[in-house]
């Protein structure tokens, strides 16, 4: 089965003009530590200068190769983990320093569907007990009315009301999936933040979960921030992508632009490993040569030019910033940024 391509509600079709999410100069740093005593050792950059914005019915996409920082985007985002800089702003609100009081209150607003549906579920508790916990924590409903609504949920997800007495081990993949965002709707949030949400699930199981999101989100113009490393996969549901190489943001654009125009060279290569679903045809393939530097001792300038193709003297000794290169493209890159020739 395959997914739904296009729809869905866009920066292109009518999407509010205020951001839902914005997320300025994040940073998310982890020490390192070593010898006998644990003695600090430096600093692990997982998230270093991040900035973007996602608005009421659209999907951001984040790619990049494991160990980009993907994943600590999204919990930094979430507030599961605290920043070290840089400001979280949830509908006009500065959630950044917000109290734990605050963050109950706020979190209502933003919830995460996680990439291993088995376990982000409590196994000791019911598929009904799972999806009434969000309401019972936040104090919503009470007897028929959390009822109806834990069965309203299963029904907008795909789940039969047979499955309410069940335990997390009793369903499969897809079924334990779609009971996670059965459970992030719950609370009726505004924005998701889906960590690798189908690449547990088998193909066909992908697809369903993809046009599970995709009709929620036009029904109901959530937003996303789909965190994935599979691009064939933020192709068919996001509107925009930002690509992440060892922390930052290396490209951010409108998917037709992204794919059909790459401006930075390691979009270029992650699309160039993405396989063509058509017999015949293929790819260019583009072989970066080189290491990926370590997280914790990042070289100076682009920390692409170890591995990049076409680096200067200049990559070498400046980082770039991420500039735009159109409408709706940025890129951080030196040589094909501004007005720098492509």
């Amino acid at each position: 089965m395959r997914p739904e391509a296009g729809g869905g509600a866009g920066p292109g079709s009518g999407a509010d003009a205020a951001p839902v999410l914005e997320v300025t100069d994040l940073d998310k740093r982890f020490p390192v530590r070593a010898g006998l005593f644990g003695r600090g050792a430096g600093w692990v950059n997982a998230v270093n200068g991040v900035s973007f914005e996602v608005r009421a019915g659209e999907t951001l996409g984040v790619v990049g190769e494991s160990g980009c920082g993907k994943t600590t985007l999204g919990k930094t985002v979430m507030r599961l983990l605290r920043p070290d800089g840089g400001r979280i702003v949830l509908h006009g609100r500065d959630i950044t320093t917000a109290s734990d009081a605050e963050l109950r209150e706020g979190r209502r607003d933003i919830q995460m569907v996680f990439q291993d549906p088995f376990s982000s579920l409590n196994p000791r508790l019911t598929c009904r007990r799972i999806v009434a916990e969000p309401l019972e924590i936040h104090g919503l409903g009470a007897g028929n009315e959390k009822e109806d609504r834990v069965a309203e949920m299963f029904e907008r997800t795909g789940l039969r009301l047979e499955h309410l007495d069940r335990y997390p081990h009793q369903l499969s993949g897809g079924q334990r999936q779609r009971l996670g965002i059965a459970r992030a709707l719950a609370l009726e949030p505004s924005v998701i933040v889906a960590d690798e949400p189908v690449s547990a699930l088998d193909v066909s199981v992908q697809a369903q979960v993809l046009n599970l999101l995709r009709s929620l989100q036009r029904g109901s113009r959530l937003a996303y921030l789909f965190i994935s490393h599979d691009l064939a996969v933020v192709e068919h549901i996001a509107h925009r992508i930002a690509v992440m190489y060892l922390g930052k943001v290396v490209e951010l654009a409108e998917k037709r632009s992204l794919f059909s125009a790459p401006r930075h060279p390691y979009t270029e290569a992650l699309l160039a490993a993405v396989p063509v679903p058509k017999p015949g045809r293929r790819r260019e393939r583009v072989i970066l040569h080189g290491e990926v530097p370590s997280p914790v001792d990042l070289p100076p300038g682009c920390a692409f030019h170890t591995r990049c193709p076409i680096a200067e003297d200049l990559c070498r000794r400046e980082a770039p910033p991420l500039r735009p290169v159109g409408a709706s493209h940025q890129v951080a890159c030196h040589l094909r940024g501004g007005d720098a020739p492509a």
